[in-house]
């Protein structure tokens, strides 16, 4: 039998090794040989405080494997799935739906996707549980902030199976996978370095706003699941083509059909999560908890590269930590900073040494043959008006977005458009909107794109003639704030 007290003792033992190992791998002059801003410095950390982080990081150790079974052989288990008939199905569904504010009454539907689910996918089940472990309690901790069931994390599952870079073939993104207007409305920065859909705490607390907004609507956790899913106005039609119905049950036959399926998945899901022991899975320990990471705001760009060099950090492992960045690059700036996640071992010399390692990125980036591409955000808004010749992969294509895109943005069903018809498009060229908004409705106007950096007062010296109150103006703006991207009169 497995000594688990043995096993906690022996993870103390090794990481307390790896502790002492890490820290004379930051005595050592990394740069060796390098001409580098740090050559000849050591990445050293304070001693007293390395020493509270180690206290720390073993007490976290200590209480999680506490609570969770250890096997040394988990991977190698064939797991077996014990049939169960349905008459005890029936009893743990009721005893869930005891202690769970959604509605988890039997039914044969139900119990269909269960079987299946236990029956087709006992290796993703496998590796979710151990996903789970890192997830759930970050999950938990925003859901309780929300006052919302905490049950609500298995959501996140049959979104995206737990993966914080999922994309669904219309574009919805992330763990919760939030379509892009969404996401801007629930605060979530999209741009071409930064999508905060796959930043597993912003997206998470995105998600529960959202899902608290549409409960106060419906007052119904079935409903508010299948309106996270399709929109509510998929909801409030099946409620009327229901009769006035308002049981999920229902009305699912008058719902979109992957929203009927929604909410039996969520449940299967949910039962075979709080079950999963009795049908043989244990819960396996990720590489990393979630509690043994924290997180600083980075004030200069850096790369996963720059880091894993200078910290002995796996970049997969960076990765793993930091999903929304899309090109592996972190673009701080002292206006715009943006975090990183990093293991709890590994913080206290990042902070320590923040200035050489930024010193060391920009000394990297400089060597480039081609300069970082500017940050742009995609919010960029173009109203563009069809002309002659016009199809939606031809505007798709100048504005370097997806016909599918263009669609979902302004409720359209079908390829169809006519001639003088206004199409909103958000797009991360903002170049490509100025082109064709001079080209189509504002051919008698000059424009001018804001750019990173740029002011009123900035644009205003540009441009001679021009003064910020005409800037103003002419564009209807009271507040001094410019977003990048926004396309400006500069002559009426």
């Amino acid at each position: 039998m497995y000594d688990r007290s043995r096993g906690i003792k022996k993870r103390i033992f090794i990481f307390g090794i790896l502790f002492l190992f890490m820290g004379s791998l930051f005595a050592q002059d990394i740069t060796s040989g390098e001409k580098s801003p740090i050559k000849k410095q050591v990445l050293t950390d304070t001693s007293v405080a390395a020493k509270y982080d180690m206290a720390w990081q073993n007490l976290i150790i200590q209480r999680h494997w506490d609570t969770i079974s250890e096997n040394p052989d988990l991977r190698e288990i064939s797991y077996h799935v014990p049939e169960i008939s349905t008459d005890t199905l029936k009893i743990r569904l009721e005893k869930l739906n005891k202690k769970t504010p959604f509605n988890i009454s039997y039914n044969p539907s139900l119990e269909k996707v269960i079987r299946a689910f236990l029956k087709k996918r006992p290796k993703d089940i496998e590796k979710l549980l151990g996903l789970s472990s890192y997830y759930f309690p970050m999950f938990e901790t925003v859901l309780d902030a929300y006052n919302l069931p905490l049950e609500i994390k298995y959501l996140a599952i049959v979104e995206s199976s737990l993966k914080p870079q999922a994309r669904s073939r219309v574009g919805a993104t992330g763990l919760w996978q939030f379509m892009f207007l969404t996401a801007k409305q629930y605060g979530l920065n999209v741009n071409n370095y930064v999508d905060d859909r796959c930043n597993p705490l912003f997206s998470t607390r995105a998600a529960s706003a959202y899902l608290s907004d549409l409960y106060k609507i419906f007052k119904n956790w079935d409903l508010a699941l299948a309106a996270y899913n399709s929109g509510p106005g998929n909801v409030t039609k099946a409620i009327r083509r229901s009769g006035g119905r308002r049981n999920y049950w229902n009305i699912r036959p008058y719902l979109p059909r992957e929203t009927a399926d929604y909410l039996p998945n969520f449940l299967a899901t949910m039962y075979i999560f709080e079950y999963a022991e009795q049908h043989g899975y244990r819960k396996s320990s990720p590489k990393v908890l979630f509690a043994e990471t924290d997180t600083i705001r980075v004030k200069k760009p850096v790369s996963f590269q720059h880091i894993s060099t200078l910290l002995g950090i796996e970049i997969e492992t960076l990765r793993f930590l930091n999903p929304s960045y899309r090109r592996a690059i972190i673009p701080g700036s002292l206006d715009n900073n943006y975090p990183l996640r990093l293991p709890n071992t590994t913080m206290g010399v990042f902070v320590q040494n923040e200035d050489s390692i930024y010193n060391y990125a920009k000394m990297k980036f400089d060597e480039y043959e081609k300069p970082l591409a500017k940050l742009v955000a995609l919010d960029s808004r173009v109203r563009y008006k069809v002309k002659p010749g016009d199809y939606l992969g031809k505007i798709a294509a100048k504005f370097r977005v997806r016909v599918s895109q263009i669609k979902k943005w302004n409720n359209m069903t079908d390829n169809n458009i006519k001639i003088g018809q206004r199409l909103t498009i958000y797009t991360r060229d903002p170049m490509a909107g100025q082109a064709l908004n001079e080209s189509s409705n504002r051919s008698s106007k000059k424009v001018y794109v804001v750019s990173a950096g740029d002011s009123f007062w900035s644009i205003s010296q540009k441009l001679k003639g021009v003064s910020i109150e005409n800037l103003k103006k002419w564009n209807g703006i009271s507040s001094n704030t410019l977003k990048v991207g926004t396309t400006l009169i500069i002559s009426p």
